[in-house]
């Protein structure tokens, strides 16, 4: 018998049921589709099939001519609706590329026989803890209105809150007698602040965090809980996790605080974050002022929090009757405020810490939660690491079957298609205690269409069949351009059987481009895991992707001004190239080590990488969303013309994406393939290091010496502000760019 799962859906049925009127979706029309608005019709029911599907949706054409769409809840209705536009209008909406809803037909296709649709599973979820840093550390209130558009439409009912739960904390550590000067230094800035939520980090190494901020992104989370509420989704709130400035004990000398663990290589000024132990009475106390001013501020929204607090920290002790008594006075404590809480954890501790995280400690953990229905795990990296198969289902607590994909935000063309459709439901149809299917990737990135693949398999009792799916997923991607090459289809289809088709999991995640790491003469090329380098599929393949691609064009010019063609075509050229690289390098390497290294040979390699770095860069720079300048303009948007402010947030921007620190902790950890990054950071590395190579033999190679001199440019950059106009004219024009960058690469494009 399967667990009942009911409990967990009260949240979402209440919001559901809170109107009759289904206002929120109407709104969604409103904003994506105003010209058809009054095409549609949306009815909230409560019977629409027989089987025992969790969220069940119709869609017909009504005797009135309006497209009619009945559902259970909120989410039931955007998610057939979804189903009609991507499948009868054609059309869709996309991260980066944005809406494209507007290219549906004036008049919109009957439907001759009913759509029905019905989730395998109650929970939708979206977000890992550290995307709101990796994908939307300056995102506006518009930047979100597209995100939350996109998650309603694709069925998500259960998406993490996470933005500006800082403000609140203060005022929690305010009321106790914490001083400004006290909290301040144990606040991490605008690009950490996931792994300050983490307790992983303390304090920012490049200025305090701004009360404009925090009001800032108080005010921004108060709009996107509201807009989650109008679309039928159960926020995943913070709650207090028992991280503390180290200055509680002057405030309460006796309370039971320990340091934690130190993380990755920072200094203990950063990292070794205190920690109140939630067996002491403070810890319940804190939980509530924190739980009851959330309250206040959104109203009872949720009853679902959010806690990680091993999260690549280790306990203080491994005994398993204390680990039992941390979770049992974590929810005590959110159960003292809240009797319906309950606790959301990722389980990616039980992967990451696995030498601390024995099956017998694990489960020790566990059972402080007595009612299994009080704890919902997130099992964070299903589709390569999966825990629940270790854990017995996680002992039988409630869990999520998610997708990470992608660390960082790194870019890499990677899919696993076969592991999230048909291990994805084996895994349902296995674990009686298994509740959703959820996105939990480190940052969006341009693999789009297998996260859509995760939700939709969440709508289907059966592994989906991934050809038709491409298909069709193709058909409406390409919106607005008329009818659609056969090339493109058939671009796609190889793309589908090769690059998102991986089943190595010594490379179980996006790969990265040797030349977004510090340049060094060993280590770079195939690597194997969770950042590797190796590729997963012939590099032809991806050439053969890209003239069908370049083709297709040839016979539909109209797709050069297709937003969605030219993201995808400047992905692909992307990874043509960053392919390329390799060969180019390890030409050079194998120079540099032979038994008489040539530095006239070294140069004229070196040179050849660079001219590939920089003709990469042009190809970049046409499309906004591969450019380095958003990112930055985004940050220091936030100033608000503050000059002190935009500079603040500007080395924030940029060192996240390179040094992932004050010295390189994290460095290239969160690296981008982005037009002005690539001319201005890698470019400038490997020329450093190929006049390096040049001029220094292979017995006296000293890699500490060249890590120092990279590290000087490196911690250089850092400080720069971002002055280079936007490309304009020929320099965005796709076409050209990428035609010219092909002809000088004819050998790499396959070109004759």
């Amino acid at each position: 018998m399967r667990w009942n799962r009911s409990l967990l859906l009260w949240t979402s049925v209440l919001l559901a049921a809170a109107s009759s009127f289904p206002s929120g979706v109407y709104e969604l029309v409103k904003r994506r589709l105003p010209q058809h608005v009054d095409q549609f019709q949306f009815e909230i029911v409560s019977n629409i099939t027989t089987d025992d599907g969790h969220d069940q949706f119709k869609v017909e054409s009504a005797p009135n001519g309006k497209v009619l769409v009945k559902g259970h809840s909120l989410s039931a209705l955007s998610s057939g609706l979804h189903r009609y536009l991507a499948d009868y209008a054609h059309v869709d909406i996309y991260w980066y590329i944005g809406s494209r809803l507007e290219e549906a037909p004036k008049d919109l296709p009957r439907i001759s026989s009913p759509i029905y649709g019905s989730s395998s599973v109650p929970w939708r979820y979206h977000f890992n803890t550290v995307t709101f840093s990796y994908t939307m550390a300056f995102w506006t209130w518009e930047d979100w209105e597209l995100q939350l558009d996109w998650m309603a439409l694709r069925g998500i009912n259960l998406p993490l809150a996470w933005v500006g739960q800082e403000k609140i904390l203060i005022e929690v550590f305010q009321e106790i007698g914490l001083t400004d000067a006290e909290i301040s230094p144990f606040l991490s800035g605008p690009a950490f602040q996931a792994w300050n939520r983490f307790g992983n980090i303390q304090g920012s190494w490049g200025g305090e965090l701004p009360r404009d901020w925090i009001d800032g992104q108080f005010d921004l989370q108060k709009k996107i809980i509201r807009r989650m509420v109008e679309l039928g989704m159960t926020p995943v709130l913070p709650a207090f996790t028992g991280f503390v400035p180290a200055n509680i004990s002057r405030v309460f000398p006796d309370a039971d605080v320990i340091r934690g663990s130190a993380w990755e290589r920072f200094s203990s000024q950063y990292t070794n974050d205190s920690f109140l132990e939630p067996s002491d009475d403070l810890f319940s106390e804190l939980q509530q002022s924190f739980i009851s001013k959330q309250q206040a501020a959104y109203g009872n929204v949720s009853h679902i929090y959010t806690i990680d607090q091993f999260n690549e920290n280790t306990p203080s002790n491994g005994d398993s009757d204390y680990l039992k008594n941390v979770t049992r006075n974590t929810l005590g404590s959110l159960k003292s405020v809240d009797p319906d809480a309950i606790w959301m954890m990722q389980g990616w501790l039980f992967y990451s810490s696995s030498s601390f995280w024995t099956d017998e400690r694990i489960e020790a953990y566990l059972s402080g939660v007595e009612n299994d229905q009080d704890l919902l795990i997130l099992d964070l990296f299903s589709e390569s690491k999966p825990q629940w198969s270790r854990t017995n289902s996680y002992y039988g607590k409630p869990w999520i079957w998610c997708q990470l994909h992608d660390y960082g935000g790194n870019q890499g063309l990677h899919g696993q298609i076969h592991n999230i459709t048909e291990n994805a439901s084996q895994a349902r149809n296995e674990s009686s205690s298994m509740v959703g299917f959820g996105l939990s990737m480190e940052g969006q990135e341009g693999n789009e269409i297998v996260y859509d693949l995760l939700l939709d398999q969440a709508w289907s009792l059966k592994p989906i069949e991934t050809k038709g799916y491409f298909h069709s997923w193709v058909t409406s991607r390409y919106a607005g351009s008329g009818s659609i090459p056969n090339s493109l289809y058939k671009a796609w289809e190889l793309m589908r059987t090769t690059v998102y088709d991986n089943t190595n999991l010594t490379l179980p995640a996006v790969t990265k481009s040797i030349f977004e790491l510090r340049p060094n003469t060993e280590g770079l090329v195939d690597k194997t895991g969770t950042h590797g380098t190796a590729l997963t599929y012939d590099p032809s393949v991806v050439v053969k992707v890209w003239n069908l691609m370049y083709s297709a064009a040839g016979s539909k010019p109209a797709l050069w001004t297709n937003p969605s063609y030219q993201q995808d075509m400047v992905d692909v050229t992307r990874q043509v190239l960053a392919n390329a690289f390799i060969p180019l390098y390890s030409n050079l390497i194998s120079t540099y080590n032979s038994s008489s290294p040539n530095s006239k040979t070294i140069s004229q390699d070196g040179d050849n990488m660079v001219q590939l770095l920089e003709d990469l860069d042009s190809v970049l720079l046409t499309n906004e969303n591969f450019r380095l300048s958003k990112w930055i303009s985004s940050a220091r948007a936030w100033a608000h013309r503050n000059k002190t402010l935009a500079a603040f947030y500007e080395y924030e921007a940029r060192n996240q994406v390179t040094l992932w620190g004050p010295d390189g902790e994290v460095t290239d950890y969160a690296s981008k393939q982005w037009g002005g990054l690539l001319s201005s950071y890698y470019v400038p590395r490997w020329k450093l290091f190929v006049e390096y190579v040049k001029e220094t033999p292979v017995a006296s190679y000293n890699d500490t010496a060249l890590k120092e001199e990279l590290l000087k440019f490196e911690l250089d950059w850092q400080q720069q502000t971002w002055s280079a106009p936007e490309p304009s004219g020929e320099a965005i024009d796709l076409k050209k760019v990428v035609t010219k960058v092909s002809l000088r690469w004819s050998s790499v494009f396959g070109l004759k």
